[in-house]
């Protein structure tokens, strides 16, 4: 059998209609563009990736940093003030603010459903009077710099299609994140680094309720593969399965992945899946990784003062203040988004000794 009629009967329906769609779109684009389809005119895409003519218009920001806290803060104990609690308190929930709502499974057992306010102190700060809490004494400091937006809404009542939704603008799994977004609109800035990384801090409180996440969180959804978030973790081998095997040496990986590649572009030729090209590259990433990643995570060289700055826990690999550290380590090389998860945040009980600590 021909090898391509053996690809044409082990093809999908999804693959064959994206096929044809490419095929309808070609078609299209061709009668649209006409002498614009010399190849002296053709523009080429940028050499570093993402998409021609993104952004449309000159950005400050050429990276970010996002932090997440996992678990959700209580809003009411940080940033939005609610003075008028203290007249409410132990006062049950009225059903005009309810408004036949379920309960949770946590909730649905209680017999009454007092109010309480906040036990942490709150005062303005800076020119635009800005309510923050006692427990924001550094951030109470920026509140001239920084956004606070209150007027978000959302119809999840649990954590996973919340995270979901924050993370991908819709509750229902399997969408890109918005980190995937960017690696796919904007593209790299640094060849030997992902364009997406995310960062895994450990709690800070043992008695905190830890949320689980997972890493279809920093999934590319229907996206290509490459644009992926990738996870370094705060112990042993900062990217798994990217350092050479006891005994192989550089240039024999170097000969391995040339010989894989070129089976690869035998395959892509037959086949013509696109993630095949996408397979190869991320081949070529891991192996210049095995460079980038130890000089990126190598600490020895920071100065006191920049530890003065993230404390001394920055100084303890999978804490906040080191995530932190290594996002700006990896701003700093280019990498255009970098995500830090913070778990610990989902405080049902004990909350006065918890929240703080956080």
């Amino acid at each position: 059998m021909h090898p391509y009629d053996q690809a044409v009967l082990t093809e999908t329906r999804r693959q064959f209609f994206g096929r044809a769609a490419r095929g309808l779109g070609l078609t299209a684009l061709a009668s649209m563009l006409g002498e614009n389809l010399l190849a002296d005119v053709v523009s080429k895409p940028p050499a570093a990736g993402g998409l021609p003519g993104l952004p449309n218009f000159a950005p400050k920001a050429k990276r970010a940093i996002y932090l997440h806290m996992v678990g959700a803060p209580p809003q009411m104990d940080l940033l939005d003030y609610k003075p008028g609690l203290k007249d409410w308190f132990d006062k049950d929930l009225p059903d005009s603010v309810r408004r036949g709502q379920r309960l949770t499974t946590m909730t649905s057992g209680q017999s009454r459903f007092p109010i309480a306010p906040s036990v942490f102190k709150f005062d303005r700060h800076g020119q635009n009077g800005a309510w923050v809490s006692e427990l924001l004494p550094y951030t109470a400091k920026m509140t001239d710099d920084i956004a606070i937006l209150r007027s978000l809404h959302t119809e999840a009542i649990n954590h996973e299609p919340a995270i979901t939704f924050i993370q991908t603008g819709n509750m229902i799994a399997g969408k890109p994140c918005m980190g995937a977004w960017i690696a796919y609109g904007l593209g790299s800035m640094n060849q030997d680094l992902p364009t997406f990384v995310v960062l895994n801090a450990t709690h800070s409180h043992p008695k905190a309720n830890v949320q689980a996440i997972s890493a279809r969180l920093w999934s590319a959804g229907f996206l290509s593969a490459q644009y992926s978030g990738v996870a370094l973790r705060s112990g042993g081998d900062p990217v798994l399965y990217i350092n050479n095997p006891d005994g192989v040496a550089p240039q024999i990986r170097r000969r391995m992945l040339d010989a894989l590649g070129e089976l690869n572009q035998i395959e892509h030729e037959k086949i013509g899946d696109p993630e095949t090209l996408v397979r190869i590259a991320q081949f070529e990433m891991a192996f210049r990784m095995q460079s980038s990643v130890p000089e990126l995570t190598d600490l020895s060289k920071e100065t006191e003062s920049t530890y003065k700055l993230y404390g001394e826990e920055a100084r303890k690999g999978g804490t906040f203040a080191n995530s932190c550290l290594m996002a700006r380590r990896l701003a700093e090389r280019g990498v255009r988004f970098v995500q830090v998860y913070h778990r610990g945040w989902d405080v049902h009980g004990n909350l006065p000794e918890v929240l703080p600590s956080q």
